[in-house]
């Protein structure tokens, strides 16, 4: 049956290729991509290519963003969704891309009632129906569970049904009742990790909210996925029926 959708995908496939010397240079410089079968890497390819028609990149701080970075990014976020559907981007258009962390002014009210001012430096950040907010330094760099572009769109996959939550919406099949308490359960033991100055085995920021467990969690999943398998082996295998991928199985993943 013919499909618009479908159609005016294989319309920009065709017309707005990737130039291939662009896309064997990120390859190369890009060690989270190495453990990648040929067949997913053409796919990953297309989904780069789509991702970068379909999203505006703004530099911002007097940054000029290059095809190098707005392909870096595209694949990694599209690293994500490799075996699910590019609709999971759909809805919002802006990625905007400071040299460095920025620090937005936020206005808060405590307890007692008084309007705080906060200034905190940020290296990513990710708005409900709005732009990626990436800060290149950071997000140019990524080892050890760290990746700032997986951790702001695994938000975006998060904020698919709503404000992120750690509760994204599942695949056909998967149990939510499984999910709430497979991620409950090691969410809490790890804030109490936290307060207790004990060492985790993932970023401890994931102790802020659920929805920064499941963020810091897609990073370790892609990243360290050994990691991630060792210590919380029911959150990896929630993550990789989810992500539909299993980076412990690839062949040339590297050791954690």
């Amino acid at each position: 049956m013919w499909s618009f959708k479908a159609w005016r995908r294989g319309r920009i496939l065709t017309l707005h290729p990737i130039e291939d010397a662009l896309w064997q240079a990120m390859l190369a410089a890009t060690p989270l991509l190495h453990g990648l079968s040929s067949r997913e890497l053409q796919r990953l390819r297309d989904w780069a290519t789509l991702f970068l028609q379909d999203k505006h990149f703004s530099g911002a701080g007097g940054l000029v963003v290059t095809d190098a970075m707005r392909l870096d990014i595209a694949a990694r976020a599209c690293l994500l969704i490799l075996n699910l559907d590019f609709d999971c981007y759909r809805g919002w258009s802006e990625i905007i891309v400071y040299p460095e962390e920025f620090v937005p002014e936020r206005e808060y009210i405590d307890d007692s009632g008084i309007v705080h001012i906060s200034r905190e430096p940020l290296s990513g950040e990710a708005w409900l129906g709005g732009p990626v907010i990436l800060a290149w330094g950071p997000a140019g760099e990524s080892g050890g569970g760290f990746n700032v572009v997986l951790h702001e769109f695994a938000h975006k996959l998060d904020m698919l049904n709503g404000d992120a939550d750690g509760f994204p919406p599942l695949r056909r099949g998967m149990s939510q009742q499984r999910w709430t308490k497979e991620f409950h359960d090691a969410y809490e033991k790890l804030c109490r990790q936290v307060e207790r100055g004990e060492q985790t085995p993932i970023d401890p920021y994931a102790g802020e909210s659920p929805a920064e467990f499941f963020a810091v969690l897609t990073e370790a999943f892609f990243e360290v996925p050994n990691t991630v398998k060792t210590n919380y082996p029911a959150l990896y295998a929630q993550l990789k029926a989810f992500y539909c991928q299993d980076p412990c199985a690839r062949s040339g993943s590297r050791p954690d």
